[in-house]
């Protein structure tokens, strides 16, 4: 059987910088900066005092009490983004098509917020009891679950937890099932809430987090910003989603995957370079077609001169002519849904035909000698785009899109 292209035709997005695509959007265009002094733990002994968090959150506003009891905060993120996603998709449902789809999606820490709750009222407070839902709120698949039931999804669905290239994983798979004809529809993406003192302390500790905002790219650059969120893309055979007059935001091209084997933190330029040539192939793609890469980008030492050597291991002298920039600067590093929230952030680049900036940029660093498109976004079109996923353990997973005429 011959491997069917695959088409993205929703989107739903969840992040710092707001709520839904729209808002999303026009944030990437506008420059907005979604990273702020986090106000939460102003009476603890917590140094990290800055992270891109929704701001105003009201899980009430979303979810019934029954939802809100039995959903973590990173599953609700899930949720809602899904809900946009199916809304914008349209897709006329039955018994048959909803029995042929999936979700896959992406976590490097699933509930966090409930297990570091529990966690203090035990230890802490000498509690004999913790949350009776504490297990289905913790576990790294109640996203995927929660998406599954509410639309009675019955297909393959999982999810994986790769630290940040989580979500990208989970969208490569899932493609991948369309491909094959195992899924007619697939729900994919990826959800996180970092936001917990337990799990900042945690990174407080790893001394990479930025004194304020990242500042990816920039010679100044002092570490990452933490981000919550979340986001889900709708796939579906391209040829079904153009017979059915959907709208389509661009083509899942291509899907490359690689292990450094190199080092549990520091990252390889020559794992990225091979997790990008992979995706290439993988949609059969030239090189000099590639006009925009939404790069992992998160403001580190290491990270970010490292990323720029793969690029330019990857792609010679065409990556001087490569729009390479980092959304992280808006709405911060999302960890395992980083992925999905810049899958979505490409996607939006591609159709609307504009480049995300790298905001807070301040001065060039030899290192990375690219056009990182520094603090204003450009209204340029690219017919192809990367978006790159490198994470801790040396797993790196990188999407190829293609716009569709």
């Amino acid at each position: 059987m011959t491997a069917r292209r695959v088409a993205v035709t929703g989107l739903g997005v969840v992040s710092a910088l707001g709520l839904g695509r729209v808002t999303f959007a026009s944030a990437l265009r506008q420059g907005l900066n979604g990273i702020r002094p986090l106000d939460g733990w102003r009476d603890t002994d917590l140094r990290l005092g800055w992270g891109a968090m929704l701001p105003n959150w009201s899980a009430e506003a979303h979810f019934d009490n029954r939802e809100t009891n039995l959903y973590d905060r990173f599953s609700q993120f899930a949720l809602l983004a899904a809900r946009e996603a199916l809304a914008d998709a349209a897709i006329d449902w039955t018994d048959d098509l909803r029995a042929r789809a999936g979700v896959v999606t992406g976590s490097c820490l699933g509930g966090q917020s409930t297990e570091d709750a529990g966690f203090q009222r035990l230890y802490r407070d000498g509690a004999k009891r913790i949350h009776p839902l504490s297990i289905p709120r913790i576990m790294a698949n109640a996203a995927a679950s929660a998406i599954s039931l509410e639309n009675g999804l019955t297909g393959p669905s999982y999810t994986l937890s790769t630290a940040c290239s989580s979500a990208n994983h989970a969208i490569g798979h899932a493609t991948w099932m369309l491909r094959q004809g195992i899924l007619d529809v697939a729900l994919a993406g990826g959800s996180e809430a970092p936001f917990s003192y337990g799990n900042l302390k945690a990174w407080e500790a790893m001394r990479v987090v930025a004194a304020e905002a990242c500042r990816p790219f920039s010679r100044d650059r002092d570490g990452m910003s933490l981000g919550e969120g979340g986001a889900v893309l709708v796939l579906e055979p391209l040829e079904v989603a153009r017979a059915r007059g959907a709208r389509i935001y661009g083509e899942i091209a291509g899907f490359g995957m690689s292990s450094d084997a190199h080092h549990i933190t520091q990252p390889s330029a020559r794992g990225a370079a091979r997790a990008m040539q992979a995706a290439l192939v993988d949609g059969a793609i030239e090189a000099e077609e590639i006009g925009y890469i939404n790069a992992h980008g998160t403001g580190t030492s290491a990270n970010d001169s490292t990323e720029c050597a793969a690029i330019r291991t990857t792609f010679g002298s065409h990556a001087d002519r490569i729009a390479v920039s980092s959304t992280k600067s808006m709405h911060g590093h999302a960890l395992g849904a980083a992925g999905a929230l810049e899958a979505a952030a490409t996607l939006l680049a591609l159709s609307e035909g504009f480049l995300p900036p790298t905001i807070h940029y301040r001065e060039p660093d030899p290192e990375c000698d690219l056009d990182v498109v520094p603090n204003e976004a450009r209204e340029q079109d690219v017919e192809a785009a990367l978006s790159n996923s490198f994470a801790f353990g040396g797993f790196n997973a990188v999407l190829a899109f293609r716009k569709v005429a």
